[in-house]
C-alpha cells in the first residue's frame, strides 16, 4: 500500500510544473541573494564635515575619515545649520564638526574637542556610525602623540601589544555566520509547509476523499507524505552545500554526515508540524495565513538575523520552544567550530522530541472516516 502512495505522491510533485523548478532556484535564490541583503555591516555612511579651523591637522582628520572605506564624505558644510539641512534631506548620516582654533589647542593644551551628531533614525546605523567616526579619531590622536614624543624615549618605553586572534571566523565575514542558517530557514519552507499545501490542495480538489474511503491508516498515509519531503529536503540541502561552495568557498569545518543525520530529524519533525497545520486547514487560503503567521514567528524568533542572547529574557524562555533555533545552532557549529554529534546533545534531544510530538499530532488529528 505504502508503494502505491509514493508513486502517486511523486507522480505529483513531477506533474506540477512549478514546484521542481522551485526546489531549483529557490537555494539558488537565496542562498546567492539574501546573504548580500541582510548584511548587518554598517558601511558607505554619509559624511558631512564642517571645518571651521582649516588647518593642517584639519585637512589630516578629514583625509583619515574618508579613507577608511566606512565613510563616504558627502558634503563640506559651511556651518552647522546647512549640515542640519543635509541631514534633513537624508543627504548625510553623520556630522563631523570641527571647531575653530582645533589645532592650536592641540598643540598648545594637548586637548581639543570635536563635536559628532548622529541622524538616529536608524539606531543601529547612528550608533554604529558614530563608534566607527570615535574610533577613527582616537587612531588619529594616537598618530599625533607618537609624532610629539621623542623617538629616543619612544624607544624605551614600555609596549602592551595587542594581537586579537578570530577563532572560527578569522576575517568576520557575515556570510560565513548567515549562510549555514539560511539552509535551514529553506529547508523549513520547502519541507515544511509545501506538505501543509500539498493536502489542503488535496482537499480542496477532492483527492482526500477518495483516500478516506480506503483502507489505508493513518499511520501509511502520514509516512507517504513525509518520505517524498525527506528526499526533496536532501536534495535541496544538498544544492545549498554546492552553491555555498562556488559563490563563498564556504565548507563546513566538521563533517557533512553529521549535518544530514541532523537534517533527517529536523525534516521530520517540520514536515510533520506541516501535516498538523493542513489537519485543521479546509482551504488554501486558511493554511496560508496559518503558515504565514508561524512563519514570522519562528525566523524572527531563531536566531537568524539577531543574537538569542540579546533578546528580551521572555522572548529566549519562547525561543525555547522553536525548532528552528537548534537545527540553526547545529549548522552553525558544524560549519563553523566542526563539532560532532557529541558536542550536539542538547540540540539533538530538542529536534528528537519536536519530531516525535509534532508526527503524533500529525497522525491524531488526521481525521479519516471509513
Amino acid at each position: 500500500m505504502l508503494k502505491f502512495l509514493l508513486e502517486k505522491e511523486f507522480k505529483q510533485i513531477l506533474r506540477n510544473s512549478f514546484l521542481p523548478r522551485l526546489i531549483v532556484a529557490y537555494p539558488l535564490m537565496a542562498i546567492l541573494v539574501f546573504p548580500l541583503a541582510t548584511n548587518f555591516e554598517v558601511k558607505n555612511i554619509n559624511l558631512c564635515v564642517i571645518d571651521n579651523d582649516h588647518s593642517s591637522y584639519s585637512r589630516q582628520l578629514i583625509q583619515k575619515v574618508a579613507s577608511g572605506g566606512y565613510f563616504r564624505l558627502t558634503e563640506i558644510a559651511p556651518n552647522y545649520n546647512q549640515a542640519l539641512k543635509s541631514i534633513e534631506t537624508d543627504k548625510s548620516d553623520i556630522i563631523l564638526e570641527i571647531p575653530p582654533y582645533f589645532e592650536r589647542d592641540l598643540v598648545r593644551n594637548q586637548n581639543a574637542k570635536l563635536m559628532i551628531s548622529a541622524n538616529a533614525v536608524n539606531g543601529t546605523k547612528g550608533g554604529l556610525g558614530s563608534a566607527y567616526l570615535s574610533s577613527v579619531i582616537s587612531d588619529f590622536s594616537n598618530q599625533i602623540r607618537s609624532q610629539w614624543i621623542d623617538a629616543s624615549k619612544l624607544a624605551n618605553a614600555k609596549i602592551i601589544e595587542i594581537v586579537p586572534k578570530n577563532k572560527f571566523n578569522p576575517h568576520l565575514q557575515y556570510t560565513i555566520f548567515i549562510v549555514p542558517a539560511l539552509m535551514v530557514m529553506i529547508l523549513t519552507m520547502l519541507c515544511g509547509f509545501l506538505p501543509a499545501l500539498n493536502i489542503v490542495g488535496e482537499k480542496e480538489s477532492g483527492t482526500m476523499e477518495q483516500i478516506n474511503v480506503t483502507p489505508v491508516s493513518k499511520k501509511i498515509f502520514i509516512i507517504s507524505k513525509l518520505i517524498p519531503y525527506w528526499i526533496i529536503g536532501f536534495t535541496v540541502l544538498t544544492i545549498s552545500f554546492g552553491v555555498a561552495y562556488l559563490a563563498y568557498g564556504l565548507v563546513p569545518a566538521g563533517n557533512l554526515a553529521t549535518i544530514y543525520f541532523f537534517a533527517t530529524i529536523y525534516i521530520l519533525g517540520v514536515s510533520g508540524f506541516g501535516l498538523v497545520i493542513s489537519n485543521y486547514s479546509n482551504t488554501m487560503q486558511q493554511a496560508m495565513f496559518v503558515i504565514f503567521f508561524f512563519m514570522l514567528i519562528l525566523i524572527l524568533l531563531s536566531g537568524l538575523f539577531t543574537p538569542i542572547e540579546s533578546m528580551p529574557q521572555w522572548a529566549q524562555y519562547v525561543t525555547q520552544l522553536n525548532p528552528l533555533k537548534y537545527f540553526m545552532q547545529v549548522m552553525r557549529l558544524v560549519y563553523l567550530k566542526g563539532s560532532g554529534i557529541s558536542e550536539l546533545g542538547t540540540q539533538l534531544t530538542a529536534l528528537i522530541t519536536f519530531a516525535i510530538i509534532f508526527n503524533t499530532m500529525a497522525i491524531l488529528s488526521y481525521k479519516k472516516s471509513s
